[in-house]
């Protein structure tokens, strides 16, 4: 007899796959974000391999937010970037309890009810910060930090991350927003770090170099199976936005509902009042350290009530609310291999140690800065020299000290060049001045022309996609740019016969310069690498004066006037722009096209100074970065939520809860269209015309 073929009803296939799905679903959170595992591995597995047979024989049933998609999706060949909603901000940081207790001094004079304040602290975990976005309960978008305002798509790679919720589901899910996005940092556990690095040695594959290099690495892979492979697992640790009726009123608050919906939260994360407390908090922390089984580097504190937070707001990409009181830094023992002299943007002759490669800090140091020569004298130091280097977080790594017990006999001095390591100009020493100079300007000497086109491409500037450095430095060598103008000439051609480009690379290259052409005022100053103008200075500029010409044609009083502008700031930015070479060079990227959205109204009043607007909800014809950059130049504050002290809200379509707030205070509310029409009507062009 033969045997049947029929095929069991579709309708029982789908529950059996969503019965699996849920099962598994539940033992990997008690195994990755509960660490309490209620199966044996091989039992595990056996219902993965079902599920995965069954979803084989019926693939058009397969859902994104199967285990069976945590494996890797195919591979991507880019990362497209992301807009945060709202941007990712940096921390400020502090390292002494009187500098915390200025902190929390300077919160309370900002505050209403300085009374009512309260914090909460969590270990500052050394990973990879990521936004997870959800819609209706489902992980809908997984982006980097990047720039703080704009990052990667990496959601394939983030689907293979067990601690990571594909779905939220369950009793305490019921009162979920329809639209939120949760914050965290993934990362590499030590333990895990070495068993994945010794599995490596076994194999013959290279080994991460440190846990946050190998859990950044391992998320920018274009495969995501090679992301699955690696043990990546994240703490969340706050809300970004949410839409729809649940609002939290704490910090607290928000953590303890991430856990119940089954993110994986620190339990280490504590709520308390005073600066006595936050600082036993440090103290415990710290202690705890070696034993953690992460890498941190200090614990964050945030002022506990949203409302006070977004009442604190934010300066220069950093929040006020919030503080990171970091350990002191990691030390550890080389040697000292070598000297260096490199060539900045500026013609400074930056000191470079070449060290005997040490673990320190997390990472597997071989280079540190030495400053100058003063600095040199000062620690006395040889080469051959055994030093004490040390590295705080991301900071550079510094020699501390020079170890002369153990100094060899023949250990030579170090020694200034005379001429420029890069174009061979006499080295000078201007003044009073620390930092020895190149004596040519950046026209003659290459190696300046190639650090001042690398500030104007990169990120806080012109952030041109694509730009790195070894192409850019191509280009200087063969010619093809002399100037930041000289970009946005470059020929299709042209880019494709470079090394290791090629038609479609070469075209993405032309793709990422026309986008980069819609800039802002302060970034334009910014990118121009005006000596002693960093990026806040560069923002004051912008708001001060509006308009580009009248920066350009002011004089020393006027330029005084502006914000943390010295005397020694506003000669740096008159010569700058009394030099017909850079003055020309501006006149050509306008020539080109590069533009910000503001219309230049030099002399006229901030239109919207004093006033606080709220974007909300998803803007189709600007991006919501280019909306808030515009207002900002306007005069106005851009806030994240919706007070009495609100003046104007934009609401695109899906705006959910601030519109709603809006709508109860009497706020006014624009659509898109009539603030695209506002921002006309008082000169703005925007990129549709």
């Amino acid at each position: 007899m033969a045997k049947s073929s029929e095929q069991p009803p579709r309708d029982n296939v789908q529950q059996q796959l969503e019965n699996l799905r849920e099962t598994l679903n539940y033992h990997l959170h008690r195994y990755h974000v509960l660490d309490a595992p209620e199966v044996a591995d091989a039992q595990y597995d056996a219902l993965f391999d079902e599920l995965l047979a069954l979803e084989a024989e019926h693939p058009d049933l397969v859902t994104l937010d199967s285990p069976s998609q945590r494996v890797g999706a195919q591979p991507s060949d880019q990362f497209e970037k992301v807009v945060h909603e709202l941007a990712m901000l940096s921390l400020d940081k502090c390292t002494t309890e009187e500098e915390l207790a200025d902190w929390i001094e300077r919160c309370q004079g900002r505050l209403d009810d300085p009374d009512a304040l309260s914090f909460t602290c969590e270990p500052k975990i050394d990973g990879v910060a990521v936004a997870l976005v959800y819609e209706q309960g489902v992980l809908a978008l997984a982006a980097t930090r990047g720039d703080g305002q704009t990052g990667e798509n990496i959601t394939a790679n983030v689907r293979t991350i067990g601690a990571v919720p594909l779905r939220l589901t369950g009793p305490a899910t019921s009162n979920l927003p329809s639209r939120f996005e949760v914050r965290g940092e993934i990362y590499i556990p030590i333990a895990d770090f070495h068993a994945f690095n010794e599995q490596c040695a076994r194999s013959g594959d290279k080994p991460l170099i440190n846990p946050r290099n190998g859990a950044a690495g391992s998320l920018r892979q274009l495969d995501p199976k090679i992301t699955a492979s690696r043990p990546l697992t994240l703490f969340c640790y706050s809300l970004g936005w949410a839409e729809g009726e649940w609002q939290p009123s704490t910090q607290w608050q928000v953590v303890n509902q991430l856990r119940d919906w089954g993110f994986r939260t620190n339990p280490l994360v504590r709520q308390v009042h005073t600066l006595a407390d936050c600082m036993a908090y440090v103290d415990e922390v710290q202690q705890q350290r070696a034993d953690l089984g992460y890498d941190i580097d200090g614990v964050v504190i945030k002022v506990d009530s949203l409302a006070q937070q977004d009442e604190l707001g934010a300066v220069t990409r950093k929040p006020r609310w919030a503080m990171a009181f970091k350990y002191p830094a990691e030390e550890a023992v080389t040697v000292v291999e070598g000297v260096e002299f490199q060539v900045g943007r500026t013609g400074s002759i930056t000191p470079v140690a070449r060290l005997q490669p040490v673990f320190v800090g997390g990472v597997t140091v071989s280079n540190a800065t030495l400053h100058n020569m003063d600095e040199i004298s000062r620690l006395d130091l040889r080469i051959g020299d055994s030093v004490m280097i040390r590295r705080a977080g991301d900071v550079i790594p510094q020699v501390v000290s020079v170890i002369e017990s153990k100094r060899p006999k023949k250990a030579a001095a170090i020694k200034l060049p005379r001429q420029c390591p890069s174009c061979g100009s006499d080295i000078v020493r201007i003044d009073d001045e620390a930092v020895a100079r190149c004596s040519a300007s950046h026209n003659v000497c290459p190696a300046q022309r190639k650090e001042g086109l690398k500030h104007f491409a990169s990120r806080l500037a012109m952030d041109i996609d694509g730009l790195g450095d070894k192409l850019l430095e191509q280009m200087v060598d063969n010619g093809m740019i002399r100037t930041a103008a000289d970009l946005y000439a470059l020929e299709l051609e042209q880019v494709a016969g470079l090394e290791r480009m090629a038609q479609k690379s070469a075209q993405n290259l032309l793709d990422a310069l026309q986008r980069s052409k819609s800039t802002t005022l302060a970034r334009f100053i910014y990118a121009l690498g005006i000596r002693e103008v960093g990026e806040a200075t560069a923002a004051n500029l912008a708001a001060h004066f509006k308009d580009l010409d009248a920066l350009m044609q002011a004089d020393m009083p006027q330029l005084e006037a502006v914000d943390d502008v010295g005397p020694v700031v506003a000669a740096r930015i008159a010569d700058f722009f009394a030099q017909a070479d850079n003055t020309a060079v501006v006149q050509a990227l306008r020539g080109h096209g590069v533009h910000w959205p503001l219309a230049e109204r030099s002399g006229r009043e901030t239109l919207l100074s004093g006033q606080t607007w709220v974007l909300t909800g998803t803007l189709e014809i600007m991006p919501r970065n280019q909306a808030k950059a515009v207002l900002q130049e306007m005069g106005a504050k851009v806030a994240g939520s919706v007070s009495k002290k609100t003046t104007q809200v934009v609401a695109g379509p899906g705006a959910g809860s601030k519109l709603s707030k809006a709508t109860e205070l009497g706020v006014a509310v624009m659509d898109e269209a009539e603030f695209i029409a506002f921002l006309a009507a008082n000169g703005v062009q925007t990129d549709d015309g």
